[in-house]
């Protein structure tokens, strides 16, 4: 029982830990008890763990404990109860008391109306492809794997977290990935063999039931595994992992924010194929404890020492899949088409964009007729007398539509040039990255489908900067950009439409395929992407496949030309137009496959 006096400096110590929490949380503290508790002065940022807070929560009031929250990065945590009553006995017993405080100070705990939202989402559901097997084996075969391995070998390694020993290949954990030039003398062990059998009966549809690489791992009480994905292009789908002497969690995350603790008991084989084999990292916490769900409760649950067998597949090529941003493949070909770009922007431009255009005009002229009704829309908000510029004019086709502005094209473009001159407009040619108008000389500026096909970032912005020095101040701008997600709003765009499978069913994922450019017969790293599909790739090159004039035949072949888009991610154009500076950008926003900003000149 605490003192009169020590009960005064405890409610002001809480009382100023409830302005600060409150003021960054919005939380609101209650004076009678809830069945929500705010740890005031620990949390992880302080060293607190959530299965010693667990252990201890529970020894005075077992099997009462629905969740606890640990922000990350914060110095308090909450405590969520099944009714009050159990709230008020864990206060009572620790409030002021409990030395789990950082330096072993006590713990300051105060009633909360609601607990607040955080930004990771934690799911009771198993990542996508996920398969626990329980009681994969039996306990004498348990024990003889269990001994099976000699830990005092010459051979066995010692790591920061564990001690591990490989077979058929060592995997190497700077890299998550193996060296095939140096397979070793030791290869899976024959009573292993009984395994795929039975892996196979169990789970027919796997990809493979015969590995070539396993590497065993001994975990004592406490050790751990950092968050990682075994490298994609080097194992195939999926990776099995046979868990011996002792329950673990395992956490798994994705690059969305989930969070899943996944309950991986003794003697089961853990599966890991399709979106939680590529789209997940797995890792084990470093803690001598447990949290575990029991029904409606939490509990905890101590670790013994545990030896996992994992086994893997080597892979006979480059990674495929769709889950990009843990893809060592898909990575790399981003690296090497953005360092391609950046030393040949130019040169690609010219090839993949320049001459492309000019074999194509016509025929691209007689596909672009109807004007997208935004810009339309964005040319009659102007007033009359109004200098327009559309930089990147193509065919004209916007040049006419408000005959009561002053309006002036240009395009890279011969053949498109001619087009414009033949019905009629007023067009010079000029590249976008130079624009031969004088400063501050136009009301107005339309940008449709240009600056998607500037190789780099630098050149983009130049384009964008171009268009802010030719406006007059309070001049505005209009500028359309392919956009990444054909699918926006749940949406298919009209160029996705275009494509008959997908108006039966969802679209799906197609692969890339890396070949040649015929444009100038030289090899690229640039991506070719499969028409009316989603983009996979952000630069690539778009065919465009054109009827052979010359050819003596009666249905002549097409001849395909590539054309190369940086399409943008959404919020992409935004950021880029702010990094101009001396704009306002008035509306940001999706249509039918474009990213769009209007900008005025400050």
């Amino acid at each position: 029982m605490l003192s009169k006096n020590t009960e005064k400096k405890l409610q002001r110590k809480i009382r100023r830990c409830q302005q600060l929490i409150g003021a960054e949380t919005g939380i609101t503290f209650s004076d009678s008890p809830t069945k929500n508790i705010a740890v005031c002065n620990a949390g992880l940022s302080t060293g607190l763990r959530q299965e010693v807070l667990l252990e201890e929560v529970l020894a005075h009031n077992p099997g009462q404990l629905e969740d606890v929250y640990l922000p990350v990065g914060k110095s308090y945590c909450f405590l969520l109860f099944d009714s009050c009553e159990s709230s008020q006995r864990v206060s009572q017993a620790m409030n002021g008391i409990s030395r789990l405080g950082q330096d072993e100070c006590v713990l300051l705990m105060a009633f909360v109306e609601e607990v607040p939202s955080y930004n990771t989402e934690v799911t009771e559901e198993l990542p996508a492809g996920l398969i626990v097997s329980r009681d994969f084996i039996d306990e004498s075969f348990e024990k003889m794997l269990m001994q099976s391995v000699n830990w005092d070998e010459e051979d066995c390694g010692t790591l920061k977290h564990r001690r591990v020993r490989h077979f058929g290949y060592e995997f190497l954990y700077g890299t998550n990935n193996i060296d095939r030039s140096k397979p070793l003398q030791q290869n899976i062990p024959k009573e292993l063999d009984s395994l795929w059998e039975k892996l196979k009966q169990q789970h027919p549809n796997l990809s493979w039931h015969v590995p070539d690489q396993l590497t065993v791992n001994r975990y004592e009480v406490g050790q751990g595994i950092p968050p990682h994905v075994d490298t994609h292009s080097a194992f195939q789908d999926p990776i099995v992992s046979l868990s011996l002497g002792s329950d673990i969690v395992m956490d798994f995350r994705n690059t969305k924010g989930c969070h899943v603790s996944v309950d991986v008991p003794r003697r089961s084989l853990l599966i890991m194929s399709g979106e939680s084999r590529y789209g997940w990292t797995h890792g084990i916490t470093p803690r001598k404890m447990d949290t575990i769900k029991m029904g409606k409760s939490l509990s905890v649950r101590r670790r013994d020492v545990r030896v996992s067998f994992t086994f893997r597949k080597l892979n006979d090529g480059p990674c495929r899949c769709n889950f990009h941003a843990l893809c060592d493949t898909f990575l790399e070909e981003k690296s090497s088409c953005r360092d391609h770009l950046l030393e040949n922007a130019a040169q690609v431009e010219l090839e993949n964009v320049h001459k492309v255009y000019n074999e194509i005009a016509k025929h691209f002229s007689e596909t672009r007729h109807s004007p997208w009704p935004k810009v339309e829309d964005f040319l009659s908000s102007l007033n009359a007398g109004s200098l327009l510029l559309d930089i990147g004019c193509g065919n004209g086709k916007y040049l006419g539509l408000n005959k009561s502005l002053i309006n002036v094209g240009c395009d890279r473009s011969d053949g498109l040039l001619k087009v414009c001159a033949e019905r009629g407009f007023q067009v010079v040619q000029s590249n976008c990255l130079a624009l031969p108008f004088r400063s501050s000389s136009a009301d107005a500026c339309i940008s449709i489908a240009v600056i998607h096909h500037l190789a780099t970032e630098e050149r983009r912005k130049k384009s964008v900067s171009e268009m802010v020095r030719v406006l007059k101040p309070a001049g505005r701008a209009l500028i359309y950009v392919w956009a990444k997600n054909q699918e926006a709003n749940l949406k298919k765009s009209s160029y996705l439409r275009q494509n008959k499978q997908n108006r039966k069913s969802k679209n799906e994922e197609v692969p890339v395929v890396q070949q040649g450019s015929p444009n100038d017969n030289q090899a690229t790293v640039l991506p070719v992407h499969t028409n009316r599909t989603q983009f996979q790739h952000q630069d690539l090159l778009v065919p465009w496949k054109l009827r052979n004039v010359e050819s003596q035949k009666a249905d002549p072949p097409k001849v395909t030309f590539l054309r190369y888009y940086h399409v943008f991610e959404e919020n992409e154009l935004e950021q880029l137009c702010n990094t101009i500076g001396g704009i306002t950008i008035e509306k940001s926003y999706y249509d039918q496959g474009n990213w769009c900003v209007i900008f005025k000149k400050n």
